[in-house]
């Protein structure tokens, strides 16, 4: 399993000790809202209300079986909604 550097906008930082990247082991996007709520449970209601995963520059809001490449830059990001 690869370990990523996850880079958290704003309102997570509170969540994670004031912390702007954590570091999370993971294989898919699903899994890493999984171990990140386990490791930070305050990111669940954030992460539930909805966000937004950029993996090496390409935007994710639904796909979360998507597989994390090894060494992906991985930023978490509030999902915006489109009207």
């Amino acid at each position: 399993m690869a370990r990523h550097d996850v880079k958290l906008w704003s309102a997570l930082r509170p969540h994670a000790q004031g912390m702007d990247t954590v570091s999370i082991e993971a294989n898919t996007i699903r899994e890493l809202f999984t171990r990140l709520e386990a490791s930070y449970p305050g990111m669940a209601p954030l992460i539930t209300q909805g966000i937004a995963v950029s993996v090496n520059g390409t935007l994710y809001r639904d796909s979360w079986d998507t597989k994390l490449p090894d060494g992906a830059e991985v930023f978490l990001l509030p999902r915006i909604q489109g009207g």
